[in-house]
């Protein structure tokens, strides 16, 4: 029979008083074991990789690296290790930037404990763990109109910027080195991509959206 071996969970948050509850409540639960305890994002990378837990929960806001840059990381150089991301921050946000850097579960610190120690379990077993407002989040997200300009390409963009500076397409195809009937046909593409007709529209908008530095 192979011997019981429970999941090993891994702490990183920034309050001392968080993570002894944490610490806590992992106690009550025979199948979790707290096997490490980071204070930043930093510090969660260099015991993750000494360590190499199961699950790690991981706040968001921390000092010296945060946890949605931390997440990234980890998931990058140990794809084993899976990240629940518990926090007091709901933003939508940083719920996309959470689970885009490869969280597999996103909870609000205020979850009870059965909640979380069965959202450890279901990230052990690869299965997503979502609190309702990080599901609101998403599904609030994925409803929007993407942003303005959100299709230019590089080349566009570049063109938009040089009509921004006030150039006309002979100046803007002597800067970039092509053809003024290439930029004529950029500068059409970004009069369609915006839904306006003029250059000042475009620049206006570009100007009013923030689609240019």
């Amino acid at each position: 029979m192979t011997p019981f071996q429970p999941i090993q969970v891994m702490l990183v948050d920034d309050h001392t008083m968080v993570r002894r509850g944490l610490a806590t409540f992992l106690k009550v639960f025979d199948d979790l074991e707290l096997i490490g305890e980071a204070a930043d994002g930093e510090a969660a990378l260099q015991l993750c990789a000494s360590t190499l837990p199961d699950v790690i929960l991981m706040d968001i806001v921390m000092p010296t690296m945060d946890g949605v840059t931390a997440t990234g990381i980890i998931r990058q150089r140990f794809p084993t290790v899976q990240v629940i991301v518990l926090t007091s921050f709901k933003e939508e946000t940083l719920v996309q930037d959470a689970l885009q850097a490869g969280a597999i579960g996103y909870l609000l610190k205020d979850v009870s404990a059965e909640k979380l120690a069965e959202a450890i379990r279901a990230a052990h077993a690869g299965r997503s763990t979502l609190s309702p407002e990080a599901t609101q989040a998403l599904v609030h997200a994925t409803t929007q109109p993407p942003p303005t300009g959100h299709d230019l390409t590089n080349r566009e963009q570049t063109v938009l910027i040089l009509m921004v500076a006030g150039l006309n397409n002979t100046e803007i195809a002597e800067k970039l080195v092509v053809s003024p009937s290439t930029i004529k046909s950029h500068v059409s593409h970004i009069l369609a991509k915006l839904g306006v007709t003029s250059r000042t529209e475009a620049v206006a908008l570009a100007v009013r959206h923030h689609l240019v530095e």
